[in-house]
Formats: C-alpha cells, structure tokens, sequence
C-alpha cells in the first residue's frame, strides 16, 4: 500500500491531485490518502479527511512506500520504521504554507537514501513512476544519539 499524508494544519491538493491522476493512469488501487479539510476529493484512491493517531501508525506501518509533504513529522515518522517516503515541499507562493521551511527541509533530508524529493508535479510524477523501487535502507532511532548528547553538554559545560 502506498499512503499519502499532507498533515494536519493546511490542505495541499497539489499533491494529492496528482497522487490521484497517476494512480488513474497508471491503473493503481492500492493507495490511500489522508487528505485534510479540504474541498478536492480525490475519485481515483481510497482517502480520508484525518486519521486518529492509532490508525495514522497502522497506516504508517503497513504502508510499503509513504508519499507525502515535506513536513518533519511525516519525513522522522518515516525514517525510523525504515520505510522509504517520497516528499514533495509545500510553497508559500501558492499559499501552501506560510513560509518555505518545507523546501529547505526537502534540501536538508535529500541525502538519505530513503528519502525521494519531487519540487514540483511533474517530478512528482517521474519519481511516482518508480515508485515501487524505492527502499527504506536507512532507519534513525527516536532518540538523539549520544554523541549529539555529549557535544551539547561539553558546550554548556563549557560556559
């Protein structure tokens, strides 16, 4: 299964519209999409307007591949159950959101390889068409490691 998430705090029917043609296209009937308050409704994938936070994780967790926006949250959750996520940033100019952190984000995580980025529709499109090669090869733990935690006390036991 293949979940979509555009988070809880503003609709981002660009990239559900899309996820919604492709899956047209392309003859696909396993994707659902957690959609938001929205007016779109997407006709070609399974969709709800918000999950709980239980069936959020089982969703998650049963997903093979998880598209979604370039929100921190969507992009950590995804890392640490080792699944592979493709990220397309919201955009300010099209009042997405209310600044371009998600670009900046999208830049910051394009370095793992489990973390696909598309900056527009139709590189949304090119990845979604390999869209079942992609792979969780990296995990992260939930936690900062400790040499984060140790660099952080030596600074302020520095002071």
């Amino acid at each position: 299964m293949i979940f979509v998430t555009v988070g809880a705090q503003m609709p981002f029917d660009r990239l559900v519209k899309t996820v919604d043609q492709w899956a047209l296209e392309h003859g696909r009937d396993d994707v659902f999409a957690q959609i938001g308050q929205t007016d779109y409704r997407p006709l070609n994938i399974q969709w709800v307007p918000f999950l709980s936070t239980e069936e959020f994780k089982l969703r998650y967790e049963a997903a093979k591949v998880i598209v979604a926006h370039a929100g921190t949250g969507s992009i950590i959750t995804a890392l640490q159950l080792g699944k592979p996520i493709l990220i397309m940033p919201r955009r300010a100019d099209l009042r997405e959101t209310r600044n371009d952190h998600q670009i900046a984000t999208s830049e910051q995580f394009r370095r793992f390889d489990s973390v696909a980025v598309a900056l527009d529709e139709s590189e949304l499109i090119n990845q979604l068409k390999g869209i079942d090669n992609l792979h969780g090869y990296q995990t992260i733990e939930p936690y900062a490691s400790h040499e984060l935690i140790d660099a952080i006390r030596e600074f302020i036991d520095s002071f």
